[in-house]
């Protein structure tokens, strides 16, 4: 379906259209790894399996899905489903401005909140329904993480009360900080392989939930209504340690605490340094508090603990257990879905505060071990390629003018190191808006990050992001200036072509291929050089002209009104 006729077509022209788009849905059905409409860059050292390059030579192949995330309360905590109505009217209005689908966050705390494997998937299924009913795709977020306490979090929503309880008779099932304070939005790694829930260990309790989620929604995920299956990992569902809680009392930019002091951690971190020949090493003690900045450290400092050969072991350790913990889930995630036509997918945070400080303080107290002369992204990226899965990142909207300058940030640099290790390991790469944005300027800078280098009208851009979910539905995006800016940033999304409904078709998922030793990860922390980046987004929504005609336009109708 299309939503813009300029002229009608005549009978060639149809053919030629219909020939272009056959060509590239069937390039896109290729393999599991197949994705057509994701350029790859391929270094030295990257898996010797990778996707492949055959991509169709129509203009199309520009051509990138958008997605709207929804209201974190779309669902309610008492598995509720209130606004249907309302939701029903702004699908529709989504549908017809060209967007490709929405996102939604399937609450673990929700779903599972009445005890062990009593799962409720009502409202969910009517929700998805929905969403059929409107012409829109679907991606399902296994959301394993509490809803409150972090950037953006409108509604409460805790995991599952029994969890809770077992929580309350060891609250070290939590992570902790060197303090103690216990953050109950998500399960430490420490226990992902203990059997501490009933008999079953925390990664079983994922994998049957997605099990069930599979089960209960087989028609919808059979129909192609529902694609994308994003993985819980962490904090607000990113695969990361919850380093600056703000109901802790993280302010930014806080460089955050390190989050391994649970009792499980602490003897998993005690039996690697007795392994490693130094059983006198033990958890740092010198890293400061949350709102610190990186001189008040002892750890963080110029010269400081994190370049000593105890601080690179910690580190070490410490990003090791998540890519561990990621890798585990994400295996149990392909097996859940194998066999359907989805993809899946694991988010990584966006953390550009303190990325200017040669320690990069607050990445490291997350779990991301990315300094100068080590590249903490892309082991990740690594992880990913053998579960056929995509990485999703944050912050795409984030310009280094927009940031203060104590605070050492630089997003765009950021969002370049990532984006070109997932390249170079030959995964697709997504991503969202870390804010709500609804201004040219932000829209702008997720352009240019959508395709760095522009569009190739000749056939696929030389690099190009899968798809990018907007952060999020809301009656602020439909007022009349916001949702005229929206529209057109969602046409230059799609390269300025119409909706194409079967870009967004995705293969069958396959097995993951075999685990990759750490010690092949870590090969993956050699810097390389980023993908270069133009200085504009050769799709713009428009700028400073363009904000001042919709002065004169919102002046005008207000007038006549």
């Amino acid at each position: 379906m299309a939503f813009n006729h300029p002229e009608l077509p005549n009978d060639s022209q149809k053919k030629i259209e219909l020939k272009n788009r056959q060509g590239l849905v069937g390039n896109l059905r290729f393999s599991s790894q197949k994705r057509a409409y994701t350029p790859q860059a391929v270094t030295t050292d990257a898996p010797t399996e990778t996707i492949s390059q055959r991509s169709s030579n129509s203009p199309l192949a520009n051509y990138v899905p958008l997605f709207v995330m929804l209201p974190l309360g779309v669902i309610r905590r008492e598995n509720e489903f209130p606004d249907q109505e309302k939701l029903e009217k702004q699908l529709k209005e989504l549908r017809k401005a060209g967007v490709d689908g929405v996102m939604v966050d399937v609450w673990w705390g929700i779903t599972e909140a009445k005890g062990p494997k009593q799962y409720q998937w009502s409202s969910y299924r009517k929700l998805f329904e929905l969403v059929q009913k409107c012409g829109l795709r679907a991606q399902a977020i296994m959301s394993f993480h509490q809803c409150g306490g972090n950037i953006g979090d409108a509604v409460y929503i805790p995991i599952p009360e029994w969890i809770l309880a077992v929580g309350k008779e060891d609250p070290d099932i939590f992570y902790t900080n060197r303090s103690g304070n216990r953050d109950p939005e998500y399960l430490s790694t420490g226990v992902d392989n203990l059997p501490l829930f009933q008999g079953r260990t925390a990664v079983e309790v994922y994998s049957d939930y997605m099990k069930s989620f599979r089960e209960a929604m087989s028609d919808l995920l059979e129909s192609g209504t529902i694609i994308d299956i994003e993985v819980g990992l962490g904090p607000a569902g990113e695969l990361r340690y919850p380093s600056y809680p703000q109901d802790q009392g993280w302010l930014f930019p806080g460089i955050g605490e390190f989050q391994c002091y649970d009792k499980y951690l602490k003897q998993e971190f005690t039996t690697a340094a007795t392994k490693a020949g130094h059983p006198e090493w033990d958890l740092p003690d010198d890293a400061g508090t949350y709102n610190d900045t990186p001189e008040k450290t002892g750890f963080f400092a110029a010269n400081g603990t994190y370049l000593s050969e105890k601080g690179k072991f910690f580190l070490t350790w410490y990003s090791n257990k998540l890519i561990q913990h990621g890798d585990q889930i994400l295996d149990e995630a392909n097996k859940a879905f194998q066999g359907c036509k989805v993809r899946i997918a694991a988010k990584v945070s966006g953390i550009h505060w303190w990325y200017r400080d040669d320690s990069h303080a607050c990445e490291l107290t997350s779990g991301y071990y990315n300094v100068n002369g080590r590249d903490g992204y892309r082991p990740i990226a690594r992880m990913i390629s053998r579960h056929y899965a995509t990485l999703n990142f944050t912050c795409l909207e984030m310009r280094n003018s927009e940031q203060s300058a104590q605070a050492k940030s630089a997003p765009e640099q950021l969002v370049q190191q990532v984006l070109s290790g997932g390249w170079a390991e030959n995964i697709d790469v997504a991503g969202e808006n870390a804010l709500s944005r609804y201004d040219r300027t932000g829209y702008n800078q997720i352009l240019l990050n959508v395709r760095p280098n522009g569009v190739n009208k000749n056939g696929p851009p030389k690099y190009k992001m899968a798809g990018i979910t907007y952060l999020r539905l809301s009656d602020e995006l439909f007022e009349s200036k916001n949702f005229r800016i929206f529209k057109q940033f969602v046409k230059k999304m799609h390269a300025d072509q119409d909706f194409c409904r079967e870009l967004t078709e995705v293969p069958t998922l396959q097995r993951s291929k075999a685990k990759i030793p750490i010690e092949k990860l870590l090969e993956a922390t050699k810097p390389i050089k980023a993908v270069p980046w133009d200085k504009e987004t050769d799709m713009s929504v428009g700028g400073a002209w363009a904000d001042y005609l919709d002065i004169i336009f919102d002046k005008f109708f207000s007038m006549l009104n």
